[in-house]
């Protein structure tokens, strides 16, 4: 690739900006592509050349790009009351609005909403009520914390130690103490020979009680679960596992700590993946699509019994000494406010009912028998495409080939953008208003680039098995 030019923005974007989830020395070197404007599911860059954006940037621009609603809430919040914090009894119209919508819609019982600025921070956030509960309720020693193998939950210290992923931990000391991992739920990947989806989901469900065991049921404290784990692949667990996992954390007192980030607000064809993947969680964290990503937003719902106990420790220390400068921040706090509202004016759901079986069955009818393909997976508007070197044995390429990478990247010259998971997932969940042409439009693009990048591998002989 040719250098950017000395005065090009992609030259002063390498001269000063540190770039997330980017390998930084090549950064230096090849330049970011820089996008400079947004409508609906596309976005457009410096050059002016649309890309449909097939993950929704990160799986968050739920109402796309241009949505002048959204636009008009933040300016007309921001003209009325820019600022305004949560600490200390304060608060305001639109965070009270946006609790009570939250509760309102809550896929079980929930009893009182905390907001943050990201889901890494309300997961961050949920560690510390989890402790501060077991504090309160007279059990200082249940304090580990248990995550999945592949799960993510984000990227502060806390947060990382709970997600699963090796990228997340190396190099950077995590995990810390006190957190654990239990296998994951990827049937294509994990089950024995001759195991039925239910039998893995027992045997997930049997491995999670050793785990248990093995730390001993009075230092456990909880368990995170995506109902579709995201960044780990868009792994969705066989049929029963939540069930059989929920009967197990029951007996031993442990609670579960839904992660809707991504899940949630349709995503799933449910209001909630909980309802889809038949959850039951104690608490739940949301963010991205609550505000279509126009602005930071996050929220924790906690339930009857984790906020008497947040709630009775408050009071004998004089204060829940937790939260954030931007905690309800009114304007996206607004700002998710009419996004929800969009959501109910516009049914999102029935569209996504009616567009998320197209996009599925497309997927499978397109690449399921195509020789680079393992496996498709996924539901409503969210699924990957898993590329393998041999379909046979669910064999993955060896990572040094990188290729995911190249498929993502001749998807930008077909004008798609893509994102890449563990695995050579390819991973799916573009906007929730595309259309079923749209929906098309993305696949033709993908399909022209998985046939290249095929001919590319056959050219190079790298085996590829059928």
């Amino acid at each position: 690739m040719t250098p950017p030019r000395a005065n090009s923005n992609a030259a002063r974007d390498i001269a000063n900006v540190l770039h997330p989830y980017t390998d930084l020395k090549m950064h230096m070197e090849v330049g970011p592509m820089v996008i400079s404007t947004g409508k609906g599911v596309r976005v457009f860059d410096e050059n002016g050349k649309g890309y449909i954006e097939s993950v929704a940037g990160l799986w968050c621009a739920s109402l796309g790009f241009d949505n002048e609603r959204l636009v008009q809430a933040a300016a007309a919040q921001m003209r009325k009351l820019p600022f305004y914090h949560a600490f200390t009894a304060k608060s305001h119209e639109p965070a009270i609005e946006l609790a009570e919508m939250l509760i309102q819609r809550s896929p079980v019982p929930m009893s009182k909403v905390f907001f943050a600025n990201s889901g890494s921070e309300a997961n961050d956030t949920v560690i510390k009520m989890v402790w501060y509960f077991n504090n309160a309720v007279g059990r200082p020693e249940k304090k580990k914390l248990i995550g999945r193998v592949k799960g993510y939950h984000g990227i502060t210290l806390a947060a990382a130690s709970l997600t699963g992923l090796p990228v997340n931990h190396r190099s950077f000391d995590v995990p810390l103490d006190r957190f654990v991992h239990t296998i994951t739920p990827h049937f294509y990947h994990g089950a024995l020979p001759g195991e039925t989806e239910e039998e893995f989901a027992t045997r997930c469900a049997d491995e999670l009680e050793k785990l248990i065991l093995a730390e001993g049921p009075d230092t456990v404290a909880a368990m995170w679960a995506e109902p579709i784990m995201g960044a780990g692949g868009v792994i969705i667990p066989p049929a029963g596992y939540f069930p059989k996992i929920k009967a197990v954390l029951k007996k031993y007192d442990v609670l579960l700590v839904a992660d809707e980030v991504i899940c949630g607000f349709w995503r799933t064809g449910n209001y909630w993946g909980t309802t889809t993947l038949d959850m039951e969680p104690d608490i739940l964290t949301c963010a991205k699509a609550l505000s279509s990503s126009y602005l930071p937003i996050s929220a924790v719902l906690v339930n009857e019994r984790v906020f008497r106990g947040l709630q009775e420790e408050s009071h004998v220390i004089g204060t829940f000494g937790h939260g954030y400068t931007y905690s309800g921040h009114p304007v996206p706090a607004a700002v998710a406010v009419e996004t929800l509202k969009i959501y109910d004016e516009l049914k999102i759901g029935d569209h996504v009912r009616t567009v998320g079986p197209v996009m599925q069955s497309e997927l499978r009818r397109r690449f399921a028998d195509h020789p680079l393909v393992g496996e498709v997976r996924g539901t409503g508007l969210i699924a990957a495409v898993e590329l393998v070197a041999d379909k046979s044995n669910h064999t993955n390429f060896a990572p040094g080939l990188k290729v995911g990478a190249r498929l993502v990247k001749l998807m930008e010259n077909y004008g798609v953008i893509g994102r890449i998971l563990p695995n050579d997932s390819l991973a799916f969940s573009p906007p929730l208003v595309i259309s079923e042409a749209e929906i098309g439009e993305m696949l033709d693009g993908i399909g022209k680039a998985l046939d290249e990048l095929t001919v590319q591998l056959r050219r190079e002989q790298i085996t590829v098995v059928s």
